[in-house]
Order: structure tokens, then C-alpha cells, then sequence
């Protein structure tokens, strides 16, 4: 009978863990259907990323220099028109995306793995840990980034890599100081205390434990480390120090379109349509699911 008893126990709690796996989703899928803009966000995104991912569908080449095309207006043949050397445009736009959100993706990676692992090793072990690291990220804080971004690149040879290790290294230390804050909340509670006197160690505390309870305000960093990465990288590229030509990406496409912006605003207008549709559809769906991934009773 108590065997019996105890399986059932057992079989409830596993049913309520399972409803809790569930519920986090269906929060998700809540807050996003019953959030309109935030289901445009979504669309535009996939729209933007799936056309950039099949760009190589396009029958032109995006660096094949056409002098006999150059400046035509929007037509079926070229939708966007052409550039200044005959270019299609909307191929090199979608070319273009594929940099800049290669760039944006790449280092919201770089900058959540140095940054989270800078946090909570600081906020976990409090005391000269804490005091050594948190100088260190002030340091990067407190650094001109734009203007040392400009020089690194000056220096460095220029180059994807490049650009995505220069914008990461000054991106980490936002990061680093929201997960600190989060780490120092979260070590206080009581299955952390429990967590130590059954034996558990720091790095099995920190991933099963810690990681877990502060992924919301994580995953909103990412979403804004994305959206800055992608405006620092058309702004570097806009300054040409970012892709070299003659690659496109949205920046750089917004340079060489300054030679025509009386004559041909076009050129323009349409990689800063697709810069301000892909940052703001970041910003907006980073809201919606810091709103999803808040910590819920669970009755």
C-alpha cells in the first residue's frame, strides 16, 4: 500500500514538472499572440533572415559592376534599382544582410558567454573575486568604445573577424554587470543553501542553478546586444572601417549612397529601412520575452 502511495506521489510530481516545462512555451506563445507588434517583430525578422539566407537564389551577382545600368530607377527587372556602377540593389541589400546580421548574431554570442561567465564567477564569489572583476569591467565601461573601435579597426587588418572580435570586446561588460546583479540575488535563496549542504559544487550550482534563474534578463541583453552590434557595425562600416569593399553590408552600402543622395535617395533609404526594421523588431521582441520568462507561481 505504501509502495503504491509512493509511485503515485511520484508520478504527480513528475506530471507537475512536466506541466511547468510546458507552461514556460505556452508563456511564451501567451505573450506573443496576445502582443500584436511583437507578432509583427517576428515576421519582419523571419522575412529579413530568410531573404538573406537565400540571397545566392538572385539570379545577379552583387559585385558584378554593369556601368551601362547604373542608377536605374525601380523597375520589375531590378526592384530596389541599381547602383552607381550598375549593381542590383536589392541583391546587394540582401548580401548585405547577411553581414550585418552574421555580425550581430556572432557577437551577441561572444558578448553573453564573456559576459555571463564574467558576472556570475564575480557575483558567486563575492569578496577580492568580485572586487577584481568588477574594476576590470569598469575599466571597459568607462572606455570611449566607439573611439577605440574606430582605432582598432585602424590597426587591425580588416576583416569579419575582426569586426566581430572588436565589437564583442566592448559589448561584455554591460552584460557582465546585469548578470552580477542577478548571480548576487539569486545565491541568497534557499535552494541554493540546499544546493551547498547536499555537496553540489560551484560550477554544477552555477549551471543547473544559477544560469536557469537569471536567463530572462540574459536573453534580453542578447536581444539588445544584437540590435547594438548591427548599428555599431553599419556605423564602422559607414566610417569604411567595417566590411571592405566589395563586399556589401547595410553601413557600407549607406556610404556609398551619401555620393547620391540628392539624385538617387533611394540608395539610402533602403538599407536604413532595413537597419531601423531589424533593430527595432529586436528591441520589441527582447521586451516580450523578458515579460514571458518572469519567474511565475505554479499552482
Amino acid at each position: 500500500m505504501t509502495d503504491t502511495r509512493f509511485k503515485r506521489i511520484e508520478k504527480k510530481k513528475t506530471q507537475e514538472l512536466i506541466s511547468y516545462d510546458h507552461s514556460v512555451w505556452k508563456d511564451i506563445k501567451k505573450e506573443l499572440f496576445s502582443n500584436k507588434i511583437a507578432l509583427v517583430s517576428i515576421i519582419i525578422l523571419l522575412i529579413i533572415i530568410i531573404a538573406s539566407i537565400l540571397a545566392p537564389l538572385s539570379p545577379y551577382d552583387p559585385n558584378k559592376i554593369n556601368v551601362a545600368e547604373k542608377l536605374q530607377g525601380i523597375s520589375a527587372k531590378h526592384i530596389f534599382g541599381t547602383d552607381e556602377y550598375g549593381r542590383d540593389y536589392f541583391t546587394r541589400a540582401l548580401y548585405g544582410g547577411r553581414i550585418s546580421l552574421t555580425v550581430g548574431f556572432c557577437s551577441m554570442i561572444m558578448t553573453v558567454i564573456l559576459g555571463t561567465a564574467i558576472g556570475i564567477t564575480s557575483g558567486y564569489f563575492g569578496g577580492k573575486v568580485d572586487m577584481f572583476l568588477m574594476r576590470f569591467t569598469d575599466i571597459f565601461l568607462a572606455l570611449p568604445s566607439m573611439l577605440l573601435m574606430v582605432v582598432l579597426n585602424t590597426i587591425l587588418r580588416p576583416g569579419l573577424f575582426t569586426l566581430i572580435a572588436v565589437l564583442s570586446l566592448f559589448s561584455w561588460a554591460q552584460v557582465a554587470r546585469i548578470t552580477r546583479a542577478e548571480t548576487m540575488s539569486v545565491k541568497e535563496r534557499d535552494y541554493m543553501t540546499a544546493a551547498r549542504n547536499l555537496g553540489a559544487g560551484s560550477f554544477q550550482i552555477a549551471v543547473e542553478h544559477i544560469v536557469p534563474n537569471i536567463m530572462g534578463p540574459v536573453i534580453v541583453a542578447a536581444s539588445l546586444g544584437i540590435a547594438n552590434a548591427i548599428l555599431m557595425e553599419s556605423s564602422l562600416s559607414f566610417l569604411g572601417l567595417g566590411v571592405q569593399i566589395p563586399r556589401a553590408s547595410w553601413g557600407s552600402m549607406l556610404q556609398s549612397a551619401q555620393g547620391h543622395i540628392l539624385d538617387a535617395p533611394r540608395l539610402a533609404v533602403f538599407p536604413g529601412v532595413l537597419i531601423l526594421c531589424t533593430v527595432l523588431s529586436f528591441n520589441l521582441l527582447g521586451d516580450v520575452l523578458r515579460t514571458a520568462l518572469e519567474p511565475k507561481i505554479v499552482k
